[in-house]
């Protein structure tokens, strides 16, 4: 009986941590902010966790959602750079912005 008390006081506060150092790890990962399509694509809006930087992962329009994408693209600023560039360069849109 006693062996049983011991090992669940050692082993809890063991778990916990492992625990909240497990989640404090997967709060550092980059999230989906949006997803959409265009032209012969779509397209996942990505962002870092702190907001400083946005990125687009782009697949045919056919292609399985668990395929690699066709394309990573680089880091933008803003989510509304990354946007117009993929509306430019997939989506094949006539905008203003398209001609920088």
């Amino acid at each position: 009986m006693k062996l049983i008390q011991i090992l669940k006081v050692s082993v809890i506060p063991v778990l916990t941590v492992l625990s909240l150092l497990s989640a404090s790890n997967k709060a550092l990962a980059d999230y989906l902010t949006s997803q959409g399509s265009g032209g012969n694509y779509r397209y996942e809006l990505w962002s870092t966790d702190d907001n400083s930087h946005y990125y687009l992962k782009v697949w045919q329009y056919e292609a399985s959602p668990e395929s690699d994408p066709f394309s990573t693209t680089r880091a933008f600023p803003s989510s509304r750079e990354a946007l117009i560039y993929f509306d430019c360069n997939f989506a094949e849109k006539n905008l203003p912005e398209c001609s920088q």
